[in-house]
């Protein structure tokens, strides 16, 4: 199988053949481009691999590109360098070695053949020749190219090997098999079942981008189920595993809460691409198993969830080690709101939907697109009827926010103002007038508008004697 025209379709592939015919080097296109080119996927990354020191290899590359930036990892013997809207990497061929405590391996150079060998997969140990005997010819000694027609993910070696070897490779597994709607090979899943414990020599730093990648996938809820029933999930995100399960008392059940979660991820991902949107829904029901109460009149019943939800979250970034900024307040501010429009569906009055605006600022949007997807009864009426209300509620607040312009409020009656109106000095009292003025728009008894605010002020100035009636007349 030759790719020489699909590849010329791209200059720089000529261009590095012709600097390995310079130096004398036999190089390659490896892994991810050459799958994603069979598949006709777009992909930006191209590895490169060459018999020889690939660092030296990637600054020919760049001298030849006019001086293109060539940034070293001297430490991995790797060199990368940015070409238009392409990361070129480049590498001299290797084997690998492991240690049994760490997925750090020893590298030695090696042939092509032990470079494959090393990869994780046989859908990733693909390799285009560009040396001028074999220009374009596919060289795949592990049938990948027969694994993407049969949708399949599959290690080169021992499957119990590799996942020993470099335990990341199972999330990885995962993490392609979602991306791609791929199976995993039966083998091949069965030896990421018998080395699950190993992931603990992983960091969590690796572990979750590939968590990320499985979210950000086109079906996330089938990573999570691999995940969850191979018994990965299990090793780092407990919170989420406990959702799992359905208890019975009196002939009464609630839902399965993991499922529940999962098919609002999957609600979620049809309509956005936004991976904190996405986590916020992984997150909307994580208290639940915390505040789960029987109640013998009602039943199952989770009071308070999506507040006790919102304070696991910081925790559950920070073990995590998801990113302590506006990111986790976001999710934060979803999870404790995400119950608020659908008590709006029941009764839609304008105090509360200025309250929710004024709450969700920015961000009512997306927990109008979360609590949306929330909605995941099997009566498909009783479904269709939440979203023609929710469809009223938006309605509603559109009408609103252009009337009292609430989603980004600010006091029209500043601190300063207050004080230089009655002469005194900062304290709470300040605090407690912005609050009653603040609550009077919220409630709809005065307008957002400063003039309505100023009169408001002076009604509470002379009730708390900031001022006297004389003055006040």
């Amino acid at each position: 199988m030759n790719f020489k025209d699909k590849i010329d379709i791209n200059p720089i592939f000529e261009t590095v053949a012709g600097v390995s015919r310079r130096l004398g080097l036999e190089s390659y296109v490896v892994g991810g481009f050459v799958r994603d080119l069979i598949m006709t996927r777009p992909c930006k990354d191209i590895d490169f691999v060459c018999i020889g020191s690939g660092i030296d290899f990637a600054n020919a590359v760049g001298h030849e590109l006019g001086n293109a930036q060539v940034t070293v990892f001297k430490n991995f013997g790797t060199a990368m360098i940015r070409h238009h809207d392409f990361d070129l990497e480049f590498v001299g061929a290797r084997k690998e070695s492991y240690r049994n405590e760490s997925r750090k391996p020893l590298v030695e150079d090696g042939s092509l053949t032990e470079d494959q060998q090393r990869r994780d997969f046989t859908i990733n140990a693909l390799a285009i020749s560009l040396s001028p005997t074999n220009y374009g010819e596919l060289i795949d000694p592990f049938g990948g190219v027969d694994h993407i027609k049969q949708k399949l993910i599959k290690t080169p070696l021992d499957p119990v090997i590799t996942f020993s070897d470099d335990p990341l490779r199972m999330m990885r597994a995962i993490r392609f098999a979602s991306q791609l709607n791929f199976d995993i090979d039966a083998d091949t899943y069965d030896a990421i079942i018998k080395n699950t414990h190993r992931l603990s020599i992983v960091s969590m730093e690796r572990i979750i981008d590939e968590l990320n990648k499985i979210i950000l996938s086109p079906v996330p809820s089938y990573g999570f189920k691999l995940l969850f029933q191979s018994g990965l999930l299990q090793q780092f995100f407990p919170e989420m595993v406990a959702l799992h399960g359905v208890d019975y008392q009196d002939n009464k059940a609630h839902k399965d809460n993991f499922y529940h979660t999962l098919q609002v991820l999957d609600n979620v991902s049809k309509v956005s691409g936004d991976l904190w949107i996405r986590w916020s829904a992984i997150l909307h029901d994580i208290a639940k198993p915390a505040t789960k109460r029987f109640d013998k009149i009602v039943g199952w019943t989770f009071h308070g969830h999506e507040e006790k939800g919102a304070r696991m979250v910081p925790g559950i970034f920070r073990r995590l080690k998801l990113p302590m900024n506006e990111k986790m307040e976001f999710v934060k501010k979803l999870v404790r709101l995400h119950l608020r429009p659908i008590a709006l569906v029941k009764e839609v009055s304008d105090s509360a939907i200025r309250r929710l605006l004024y709450e969700a600022g920015n961000d009512v949007d997306a927990l109008m697109m979360l609590c949306k997807a929330d909605i995941t009864s099997k009566n498909n009426e009783k479904v269709a009827r939440y979203l023609r209300n929710f469809e009223h509620v938006e309605r509603k607040m559109i009408e609103l926010e252009e009337k009292d312009q609430i989603r980004n409020f600010q006091p029209p009656v500043t601190g300063e103002e207050i004080m230089q109106l009655f002469n005194i000095s900062p304290g709470p009292i300040i605090g407690d007038i912005k609050e009653e003025i603040k609550e009077s728009i919220l409630e709809g008894t005065i307008k957002n508008d400063h003039h309505e605010a100023l009169e408001l002020l002076m009604k509470i100035a002379l009730r708390k004697g900031l001022i006297n009636s004389e003055i006040n007349s």
